[in-house]
């Protein structure tokens, strides 16, 4: 699916059980956001987070080079390069969220705790707004 809502609603989860893998630079490290569907990253809150000053998104083959995977398709865990990974707390409230699993058609459902364990992310504000 394109977008979180339509991942949601294929599933047949709230929006905000969707998790977005989103990868970011961080002056000069890439870095992995994993965010709630229902919100939109702040890249400020995200740089901060990473020690960083700028944050800015990079382009496809970055995040292909860095993780393996495709734009779309991209698992929070399972990269070819080690990232730093940040969590959107909001992704805590659920039961169960839902996650890309190395394709734009694949996805896996995971206990959040469970999600933030096997990532080794970090647990921080990064919800706009």
């Amino acid at each position: 699916t394109k977008t979180a809502q339509d991942a949601a609603t294929a599933i047949g989860v709230e929006v905000g059980q969707i998790v977005k893998s989103l990868v970011f630079g961080v002056d000069d490290e890439i870095v992995m956001a994993l965010v709630s569907g229902s919100n939109q990253l702040d890249e400020k809150k995200l740089a901060a987070a990473a020690g960083g000053a700028k944050c800015a998104r990079v382009d496809a083959d970055a995040v292909r080079n860095a993780t393996g995977f495709p734009i779309g398709g991209v698992p929070p865990v399972g990269h070819l390069t080690p990232l730093r990974v940040f969590i959107d707390p909001d992704l805590l409230q659920y039961d169960e969220v839902w996650a890309a699993a190395g394709t734009w058609h694949d996805v896996f459902g995971i206990e959040p705790h469970k999600l933030v364990e096997a990532s080794g992310g970090a647990v921080t504000d990064l919800k706009r707004g």
